[in-house]
């Protein structure tokens, strides 16, 4: 079994190391448009394979899709971060136009992977990445929602001083400042959290995981890579595996919550086939006025995308 992951950056690069560690499939492919690249930062995993006892083979390879051929799941973290002067709508242009580019080859090498997008604006480049691949919508997905709850119950397990390990949590909606989430559906080995922590302190721990990719860029003056490519990797782990967990991705929503024709995060159920089931857990007047408001903004930004005639 083959797994390819686009992009040979940090969260990339991250993604491929740590999936080759979990010893899960047979081949990484990462791959890159800068010449030697991925070459190089393959080569440097395979060699970490006697020190962290895996098999699996990595193989980079500089703009050629031919090599990714039949791959089970692609990962796409390919784009341009934001930079000074720049603005939402160039930003949007420019990585719309590498999505695109990058699933037509992917679809051509591997028209029954699922494909999972890591790529900003996360939600707009995954209908970007749905428009361009014209597959079953069940087959192409965001990751989104994994990162920014692991934000959040790494910060709420430091507040409590327990293991983040036993948080649960769920965040809905855009991924960004207009991210929601669930503090009903949190819980520490089932106790609800609002049963151990005050609001005041809860509060401010959901207003910093809104702001967590912030708070990153502020102190490294880059984008973060870790926490990103091992999410990735953990959507990548549940596919191949046939996990059937629960997780929240971005992901097409036609008729679930009142939302139609939206790419929002969701709770899903993640196995061999991709998403292969959208929960709608129960919100109350709040939380849908919430969730609303933050599928207007993804919106907005779509249709700015849509005006552009690129996909």
């Amino acid at each position: 079994m083959k797994v390819t992951v686009v992009g040979a950056g940090n969260v990339g690069a991250t993604c491929a190391q740590i999936v080759a560690e979990k010893n899960i499939v047979q081949e990484v492919v990462l791959l890159d448009i800068k010449e030697g690249v991925s070459e190089g930062k393959s080569l440097d995993l395979w060699q970490t394979a006697p020190v962290n006892y895996y098999d699996t083979r990595l193989v980079g390879s500089t703009n050629d899709y031919s090599k990714t051929a039949d791959s089970e799941v692609v990962v796409i973290t390919s784009g341009v971060p934001r930079k000074p002067g720049m603005s939402r709508d160039d930003l949007i242009s420019i990585n719309a136009g590498i999505v695109k580019s990058v699933t037509e080859n992917v679809v051509k090498y591997s028209p029954k992977a699922k494909i999972i997008i890591v790529s900003n604006p996360l939600d707009v480049m995954t209908y970007a990445a749905f428009a361009t691949a014209k597959k079953p919508k069940n087959e192409v997905m965001g990751m989104a929602g994994i990162l920014d709850t692991a934000r959040y119950r790494a910060f709420l397990a430091e507040a409590l001083d327990v293991s983040p390990r036993d948080i649960q949590a769920l965040l809905m909606g855009g991924h960004g400042d207009t991210m929601v989430p669930l503090p009903r559906y949190t819980t520490v080995s089932g106790i609800p959290v609002t049963e151990l922590i005050d609001k005041e302190k809860l509060d401010a721990i959901v207003e910093r995981t809104k702001k967590g990719g912030g708070e990153l860029v502020n102190l490294m003056g880059t984008s973060a890579w870790y926490a990103p490519g091992s999410a990735a990797a953990q959507m990548v782990e549940a596919i191949v595996m046939d996990q059937k967990r629960i997780f929240p991705c971005c992901v097409k929503l036609d008729g679930e919550y009142g939302l139609n024709d939206m790419f929002v995060g969701s709770p899903v159920k993640l196995g061999k086939n991709g998403v292969e089931e959208i929960l709608e857990v129960a919100l109350n007047e709040e939380e849908k006025e919430m969730l609303h408001s933050s599928a207007k903004a993804v919106k907005g930004v779509m249709d700015v995308l849509d005006g552009m005639n690129i996909l």
